[in-house]
């Protein structure tokens, strides 16, 4: 099971959608309002995933509660691409669905409202993968909140892309363990 931190501390009873909230003093901001870039080191102050399962090389787009863009350069290097396959290397699709997952944190852990513990997957539908992944390709992902149930479930839409084209989308859900 992967998981992707999400504080916590109140409950809500029915979904709330995501508010806009300004963010933390050690991010840039860009020339748009609500858009911020974080870079490695700072994904890595908000998510715990370490190699080989770090996933998400640069967020390049944030609005507060809402949405993040992240970015992961597939390299030969990465460990899976030693069995997945000899000769013809493909990133796993459920690599794709973790790295989009890793954007989805972004957004999860920042939620003003939302403070102590750690998602996990609840469930991933209506996943589809469109394209392969290979090494040499960019991946975009674009990770937007749906809602957030009890302060304790949550429910993104994402997709990835490669050179504008869908590589995988689908709907990650999460839930809070103790």
């Amino acid at each position: 099971m992967s998981t992707v931190t999400e504080q916590i501390n109140t409950v809500v009873d029915a979904p709330t959608p995501a508010s806009t909230n300004n963010q933390a003093d050690d991010t840039s901001t860009n020339k748009s309002d609500n858009k911020i870039i974080y870079s490695v080191e700072e994904i890595q102050k908000l998510l715990p995933h370490r190699y080989p399962f770090a996933l998400v090389d640069r967020i390049i787009e944030y609005v507060p509660g809402k949405r993040a863009v992240g970015i992961k350069n597939v390299t030969i290097n990465e460990p899976h691409f030693q069995g997945h396959f000899p000769g013809r290397p493909i990133m796993p699709g459920v690599l794709i669905v973790e790295a989009m997952a890793q954007v989805g944190g972004i957004v999860l852990t920042q939620l003003p409202e939302l403070e102590g513990g750690l998602f996990v997957f609840a469930g991933i539908d209506k996943t589809r993968f469109r394209r392969q992944v290979v090494p040499g390709d960019q991946l975009v992902m674009t990770v937007e909140l749906l809602w957030v149930k009890q302060r304790r479930f949550g429910k993104m839409q994402a997709h990835a892309e490669v050179d504008g084209h869908l590589a995988t989308e689908g709907e990650l859900m999460f839930s809070l363990v103790s």
